[in-house]
């Protein structure tokens, strides 16, 4: 039962099913923040949710079965079951917050989907290589900081009154959110040498370090990438080398054969 359990959940078809369960699900939960929809289809809609969440905690139990403490081994089989587990905690009392987390169920897309659990991977590692980076921003954010409230803090105290709200003013000014009509502008009239200070800000946080994480970012999705195929070169190769084996083997015992035979025949009168 074990195996038959295990050929199942490793089946293409199955995972495809989940993902179709997944999606659809997505769907009739943001149907229910819908009054109209909640309205003419509100138990149809419960129950389409009953039956995806009976779904997944059959497949979580399958894969257990399956996999026994293996299952525990792989991130995405325990992201899944925390996903799922928290779908299972009564939504009542002092849990009723847990209701609205139903839409995680959706981001199981990520451990279903070959190219979203890349993108993830990818993420994941590059997050090593982001704290540099990150270090370098924060430096950038606190020397502008300090100079902006030196600079600005007498005639736009709510804006660069303290080391604080000048950081959270420059990350807006860095988001390119309102900066230029919203920020800059205003305290260019008052002091119109400062663009001076906010441009190579501008220059350096948007468009010269926040691109290093796409680079990042990228990097280690080739370097996945290669990775992958340098895998796939061995499994070939792996393949290919199993296959001369066999045929070297199979070469070998029909000599062998040839020769027993070849005395048989000698030993003939």
């Amino acid at each position: 039962m074990r195996s038959a359990a295990l050929r199942l959940v490793e089946q293409e078809r199955f995972t495809q099913f989940v993902m179709v369960v997944v999606i659809i699900n997505a769907i009739t939960l943001g149907l229910e923040t819908w009054p109209l929809a909640m309205e003419n289809f509100g138990g149809f809609l419960l129950i389409l949710d009953r039956i995806a969440l009976s779904i997944f905690v059959v497949e979580i139990g399958l894969k257990l079965f399956a996999y026994r403490l293996r299952f525990f081994r792989s991130g995405w089989n325990v992201f899944d079951f925390v996903i799922v587990g928290i779908a299972l905690i009564p939504s009542a009392g002092a849990f009723s917050v847990l209701r609205t987390m139903r839409i995680l169920r959706a981001l199981r897309l990520l451990s279903v989907v070959p190219q979203m659990r890349a993108v993830v991977g990818a993420l994941l590692g590059a997050v090593p290589g982001m704290g540099a980076i990150v270090a370098v921003l924060l430096l950038v954010f606190y020397i502008a900081a300090v100079m902006a409230t030196k600079l600005f803090a007498a005639t736009f105290p709510a804006w660069f009154g303290s080391v604080p709200s000048s950081m959270y003013t420059l990350f807006q000014i860095m988001t390119l959110e309102s900066w230029s009509m919203g920020i800059v502008r205003p305290v260019m009239d008052v002091h119109p040498w400062s663009w001076i200070f906010f441009v190579p800000f501008i220059i350096v946080t948007s468009f010269a370090v926040l691109n290093l994480f796409i680079a990042l970012i990228v990097d280690s999705m080739q370097a996945m990438h290669a990775f992958e195929d340098q895998e796939s070169a061995n499994l070939k190769e792996q393949a290919a080398h199993s296959e001369r084996e066999a045929l070297m083997s199979e070469i070998k015992a029909m000599r062998a054969e040839i020769a027993q035979l070849k005395g048989l025949v000698e030993q003939r009168p």
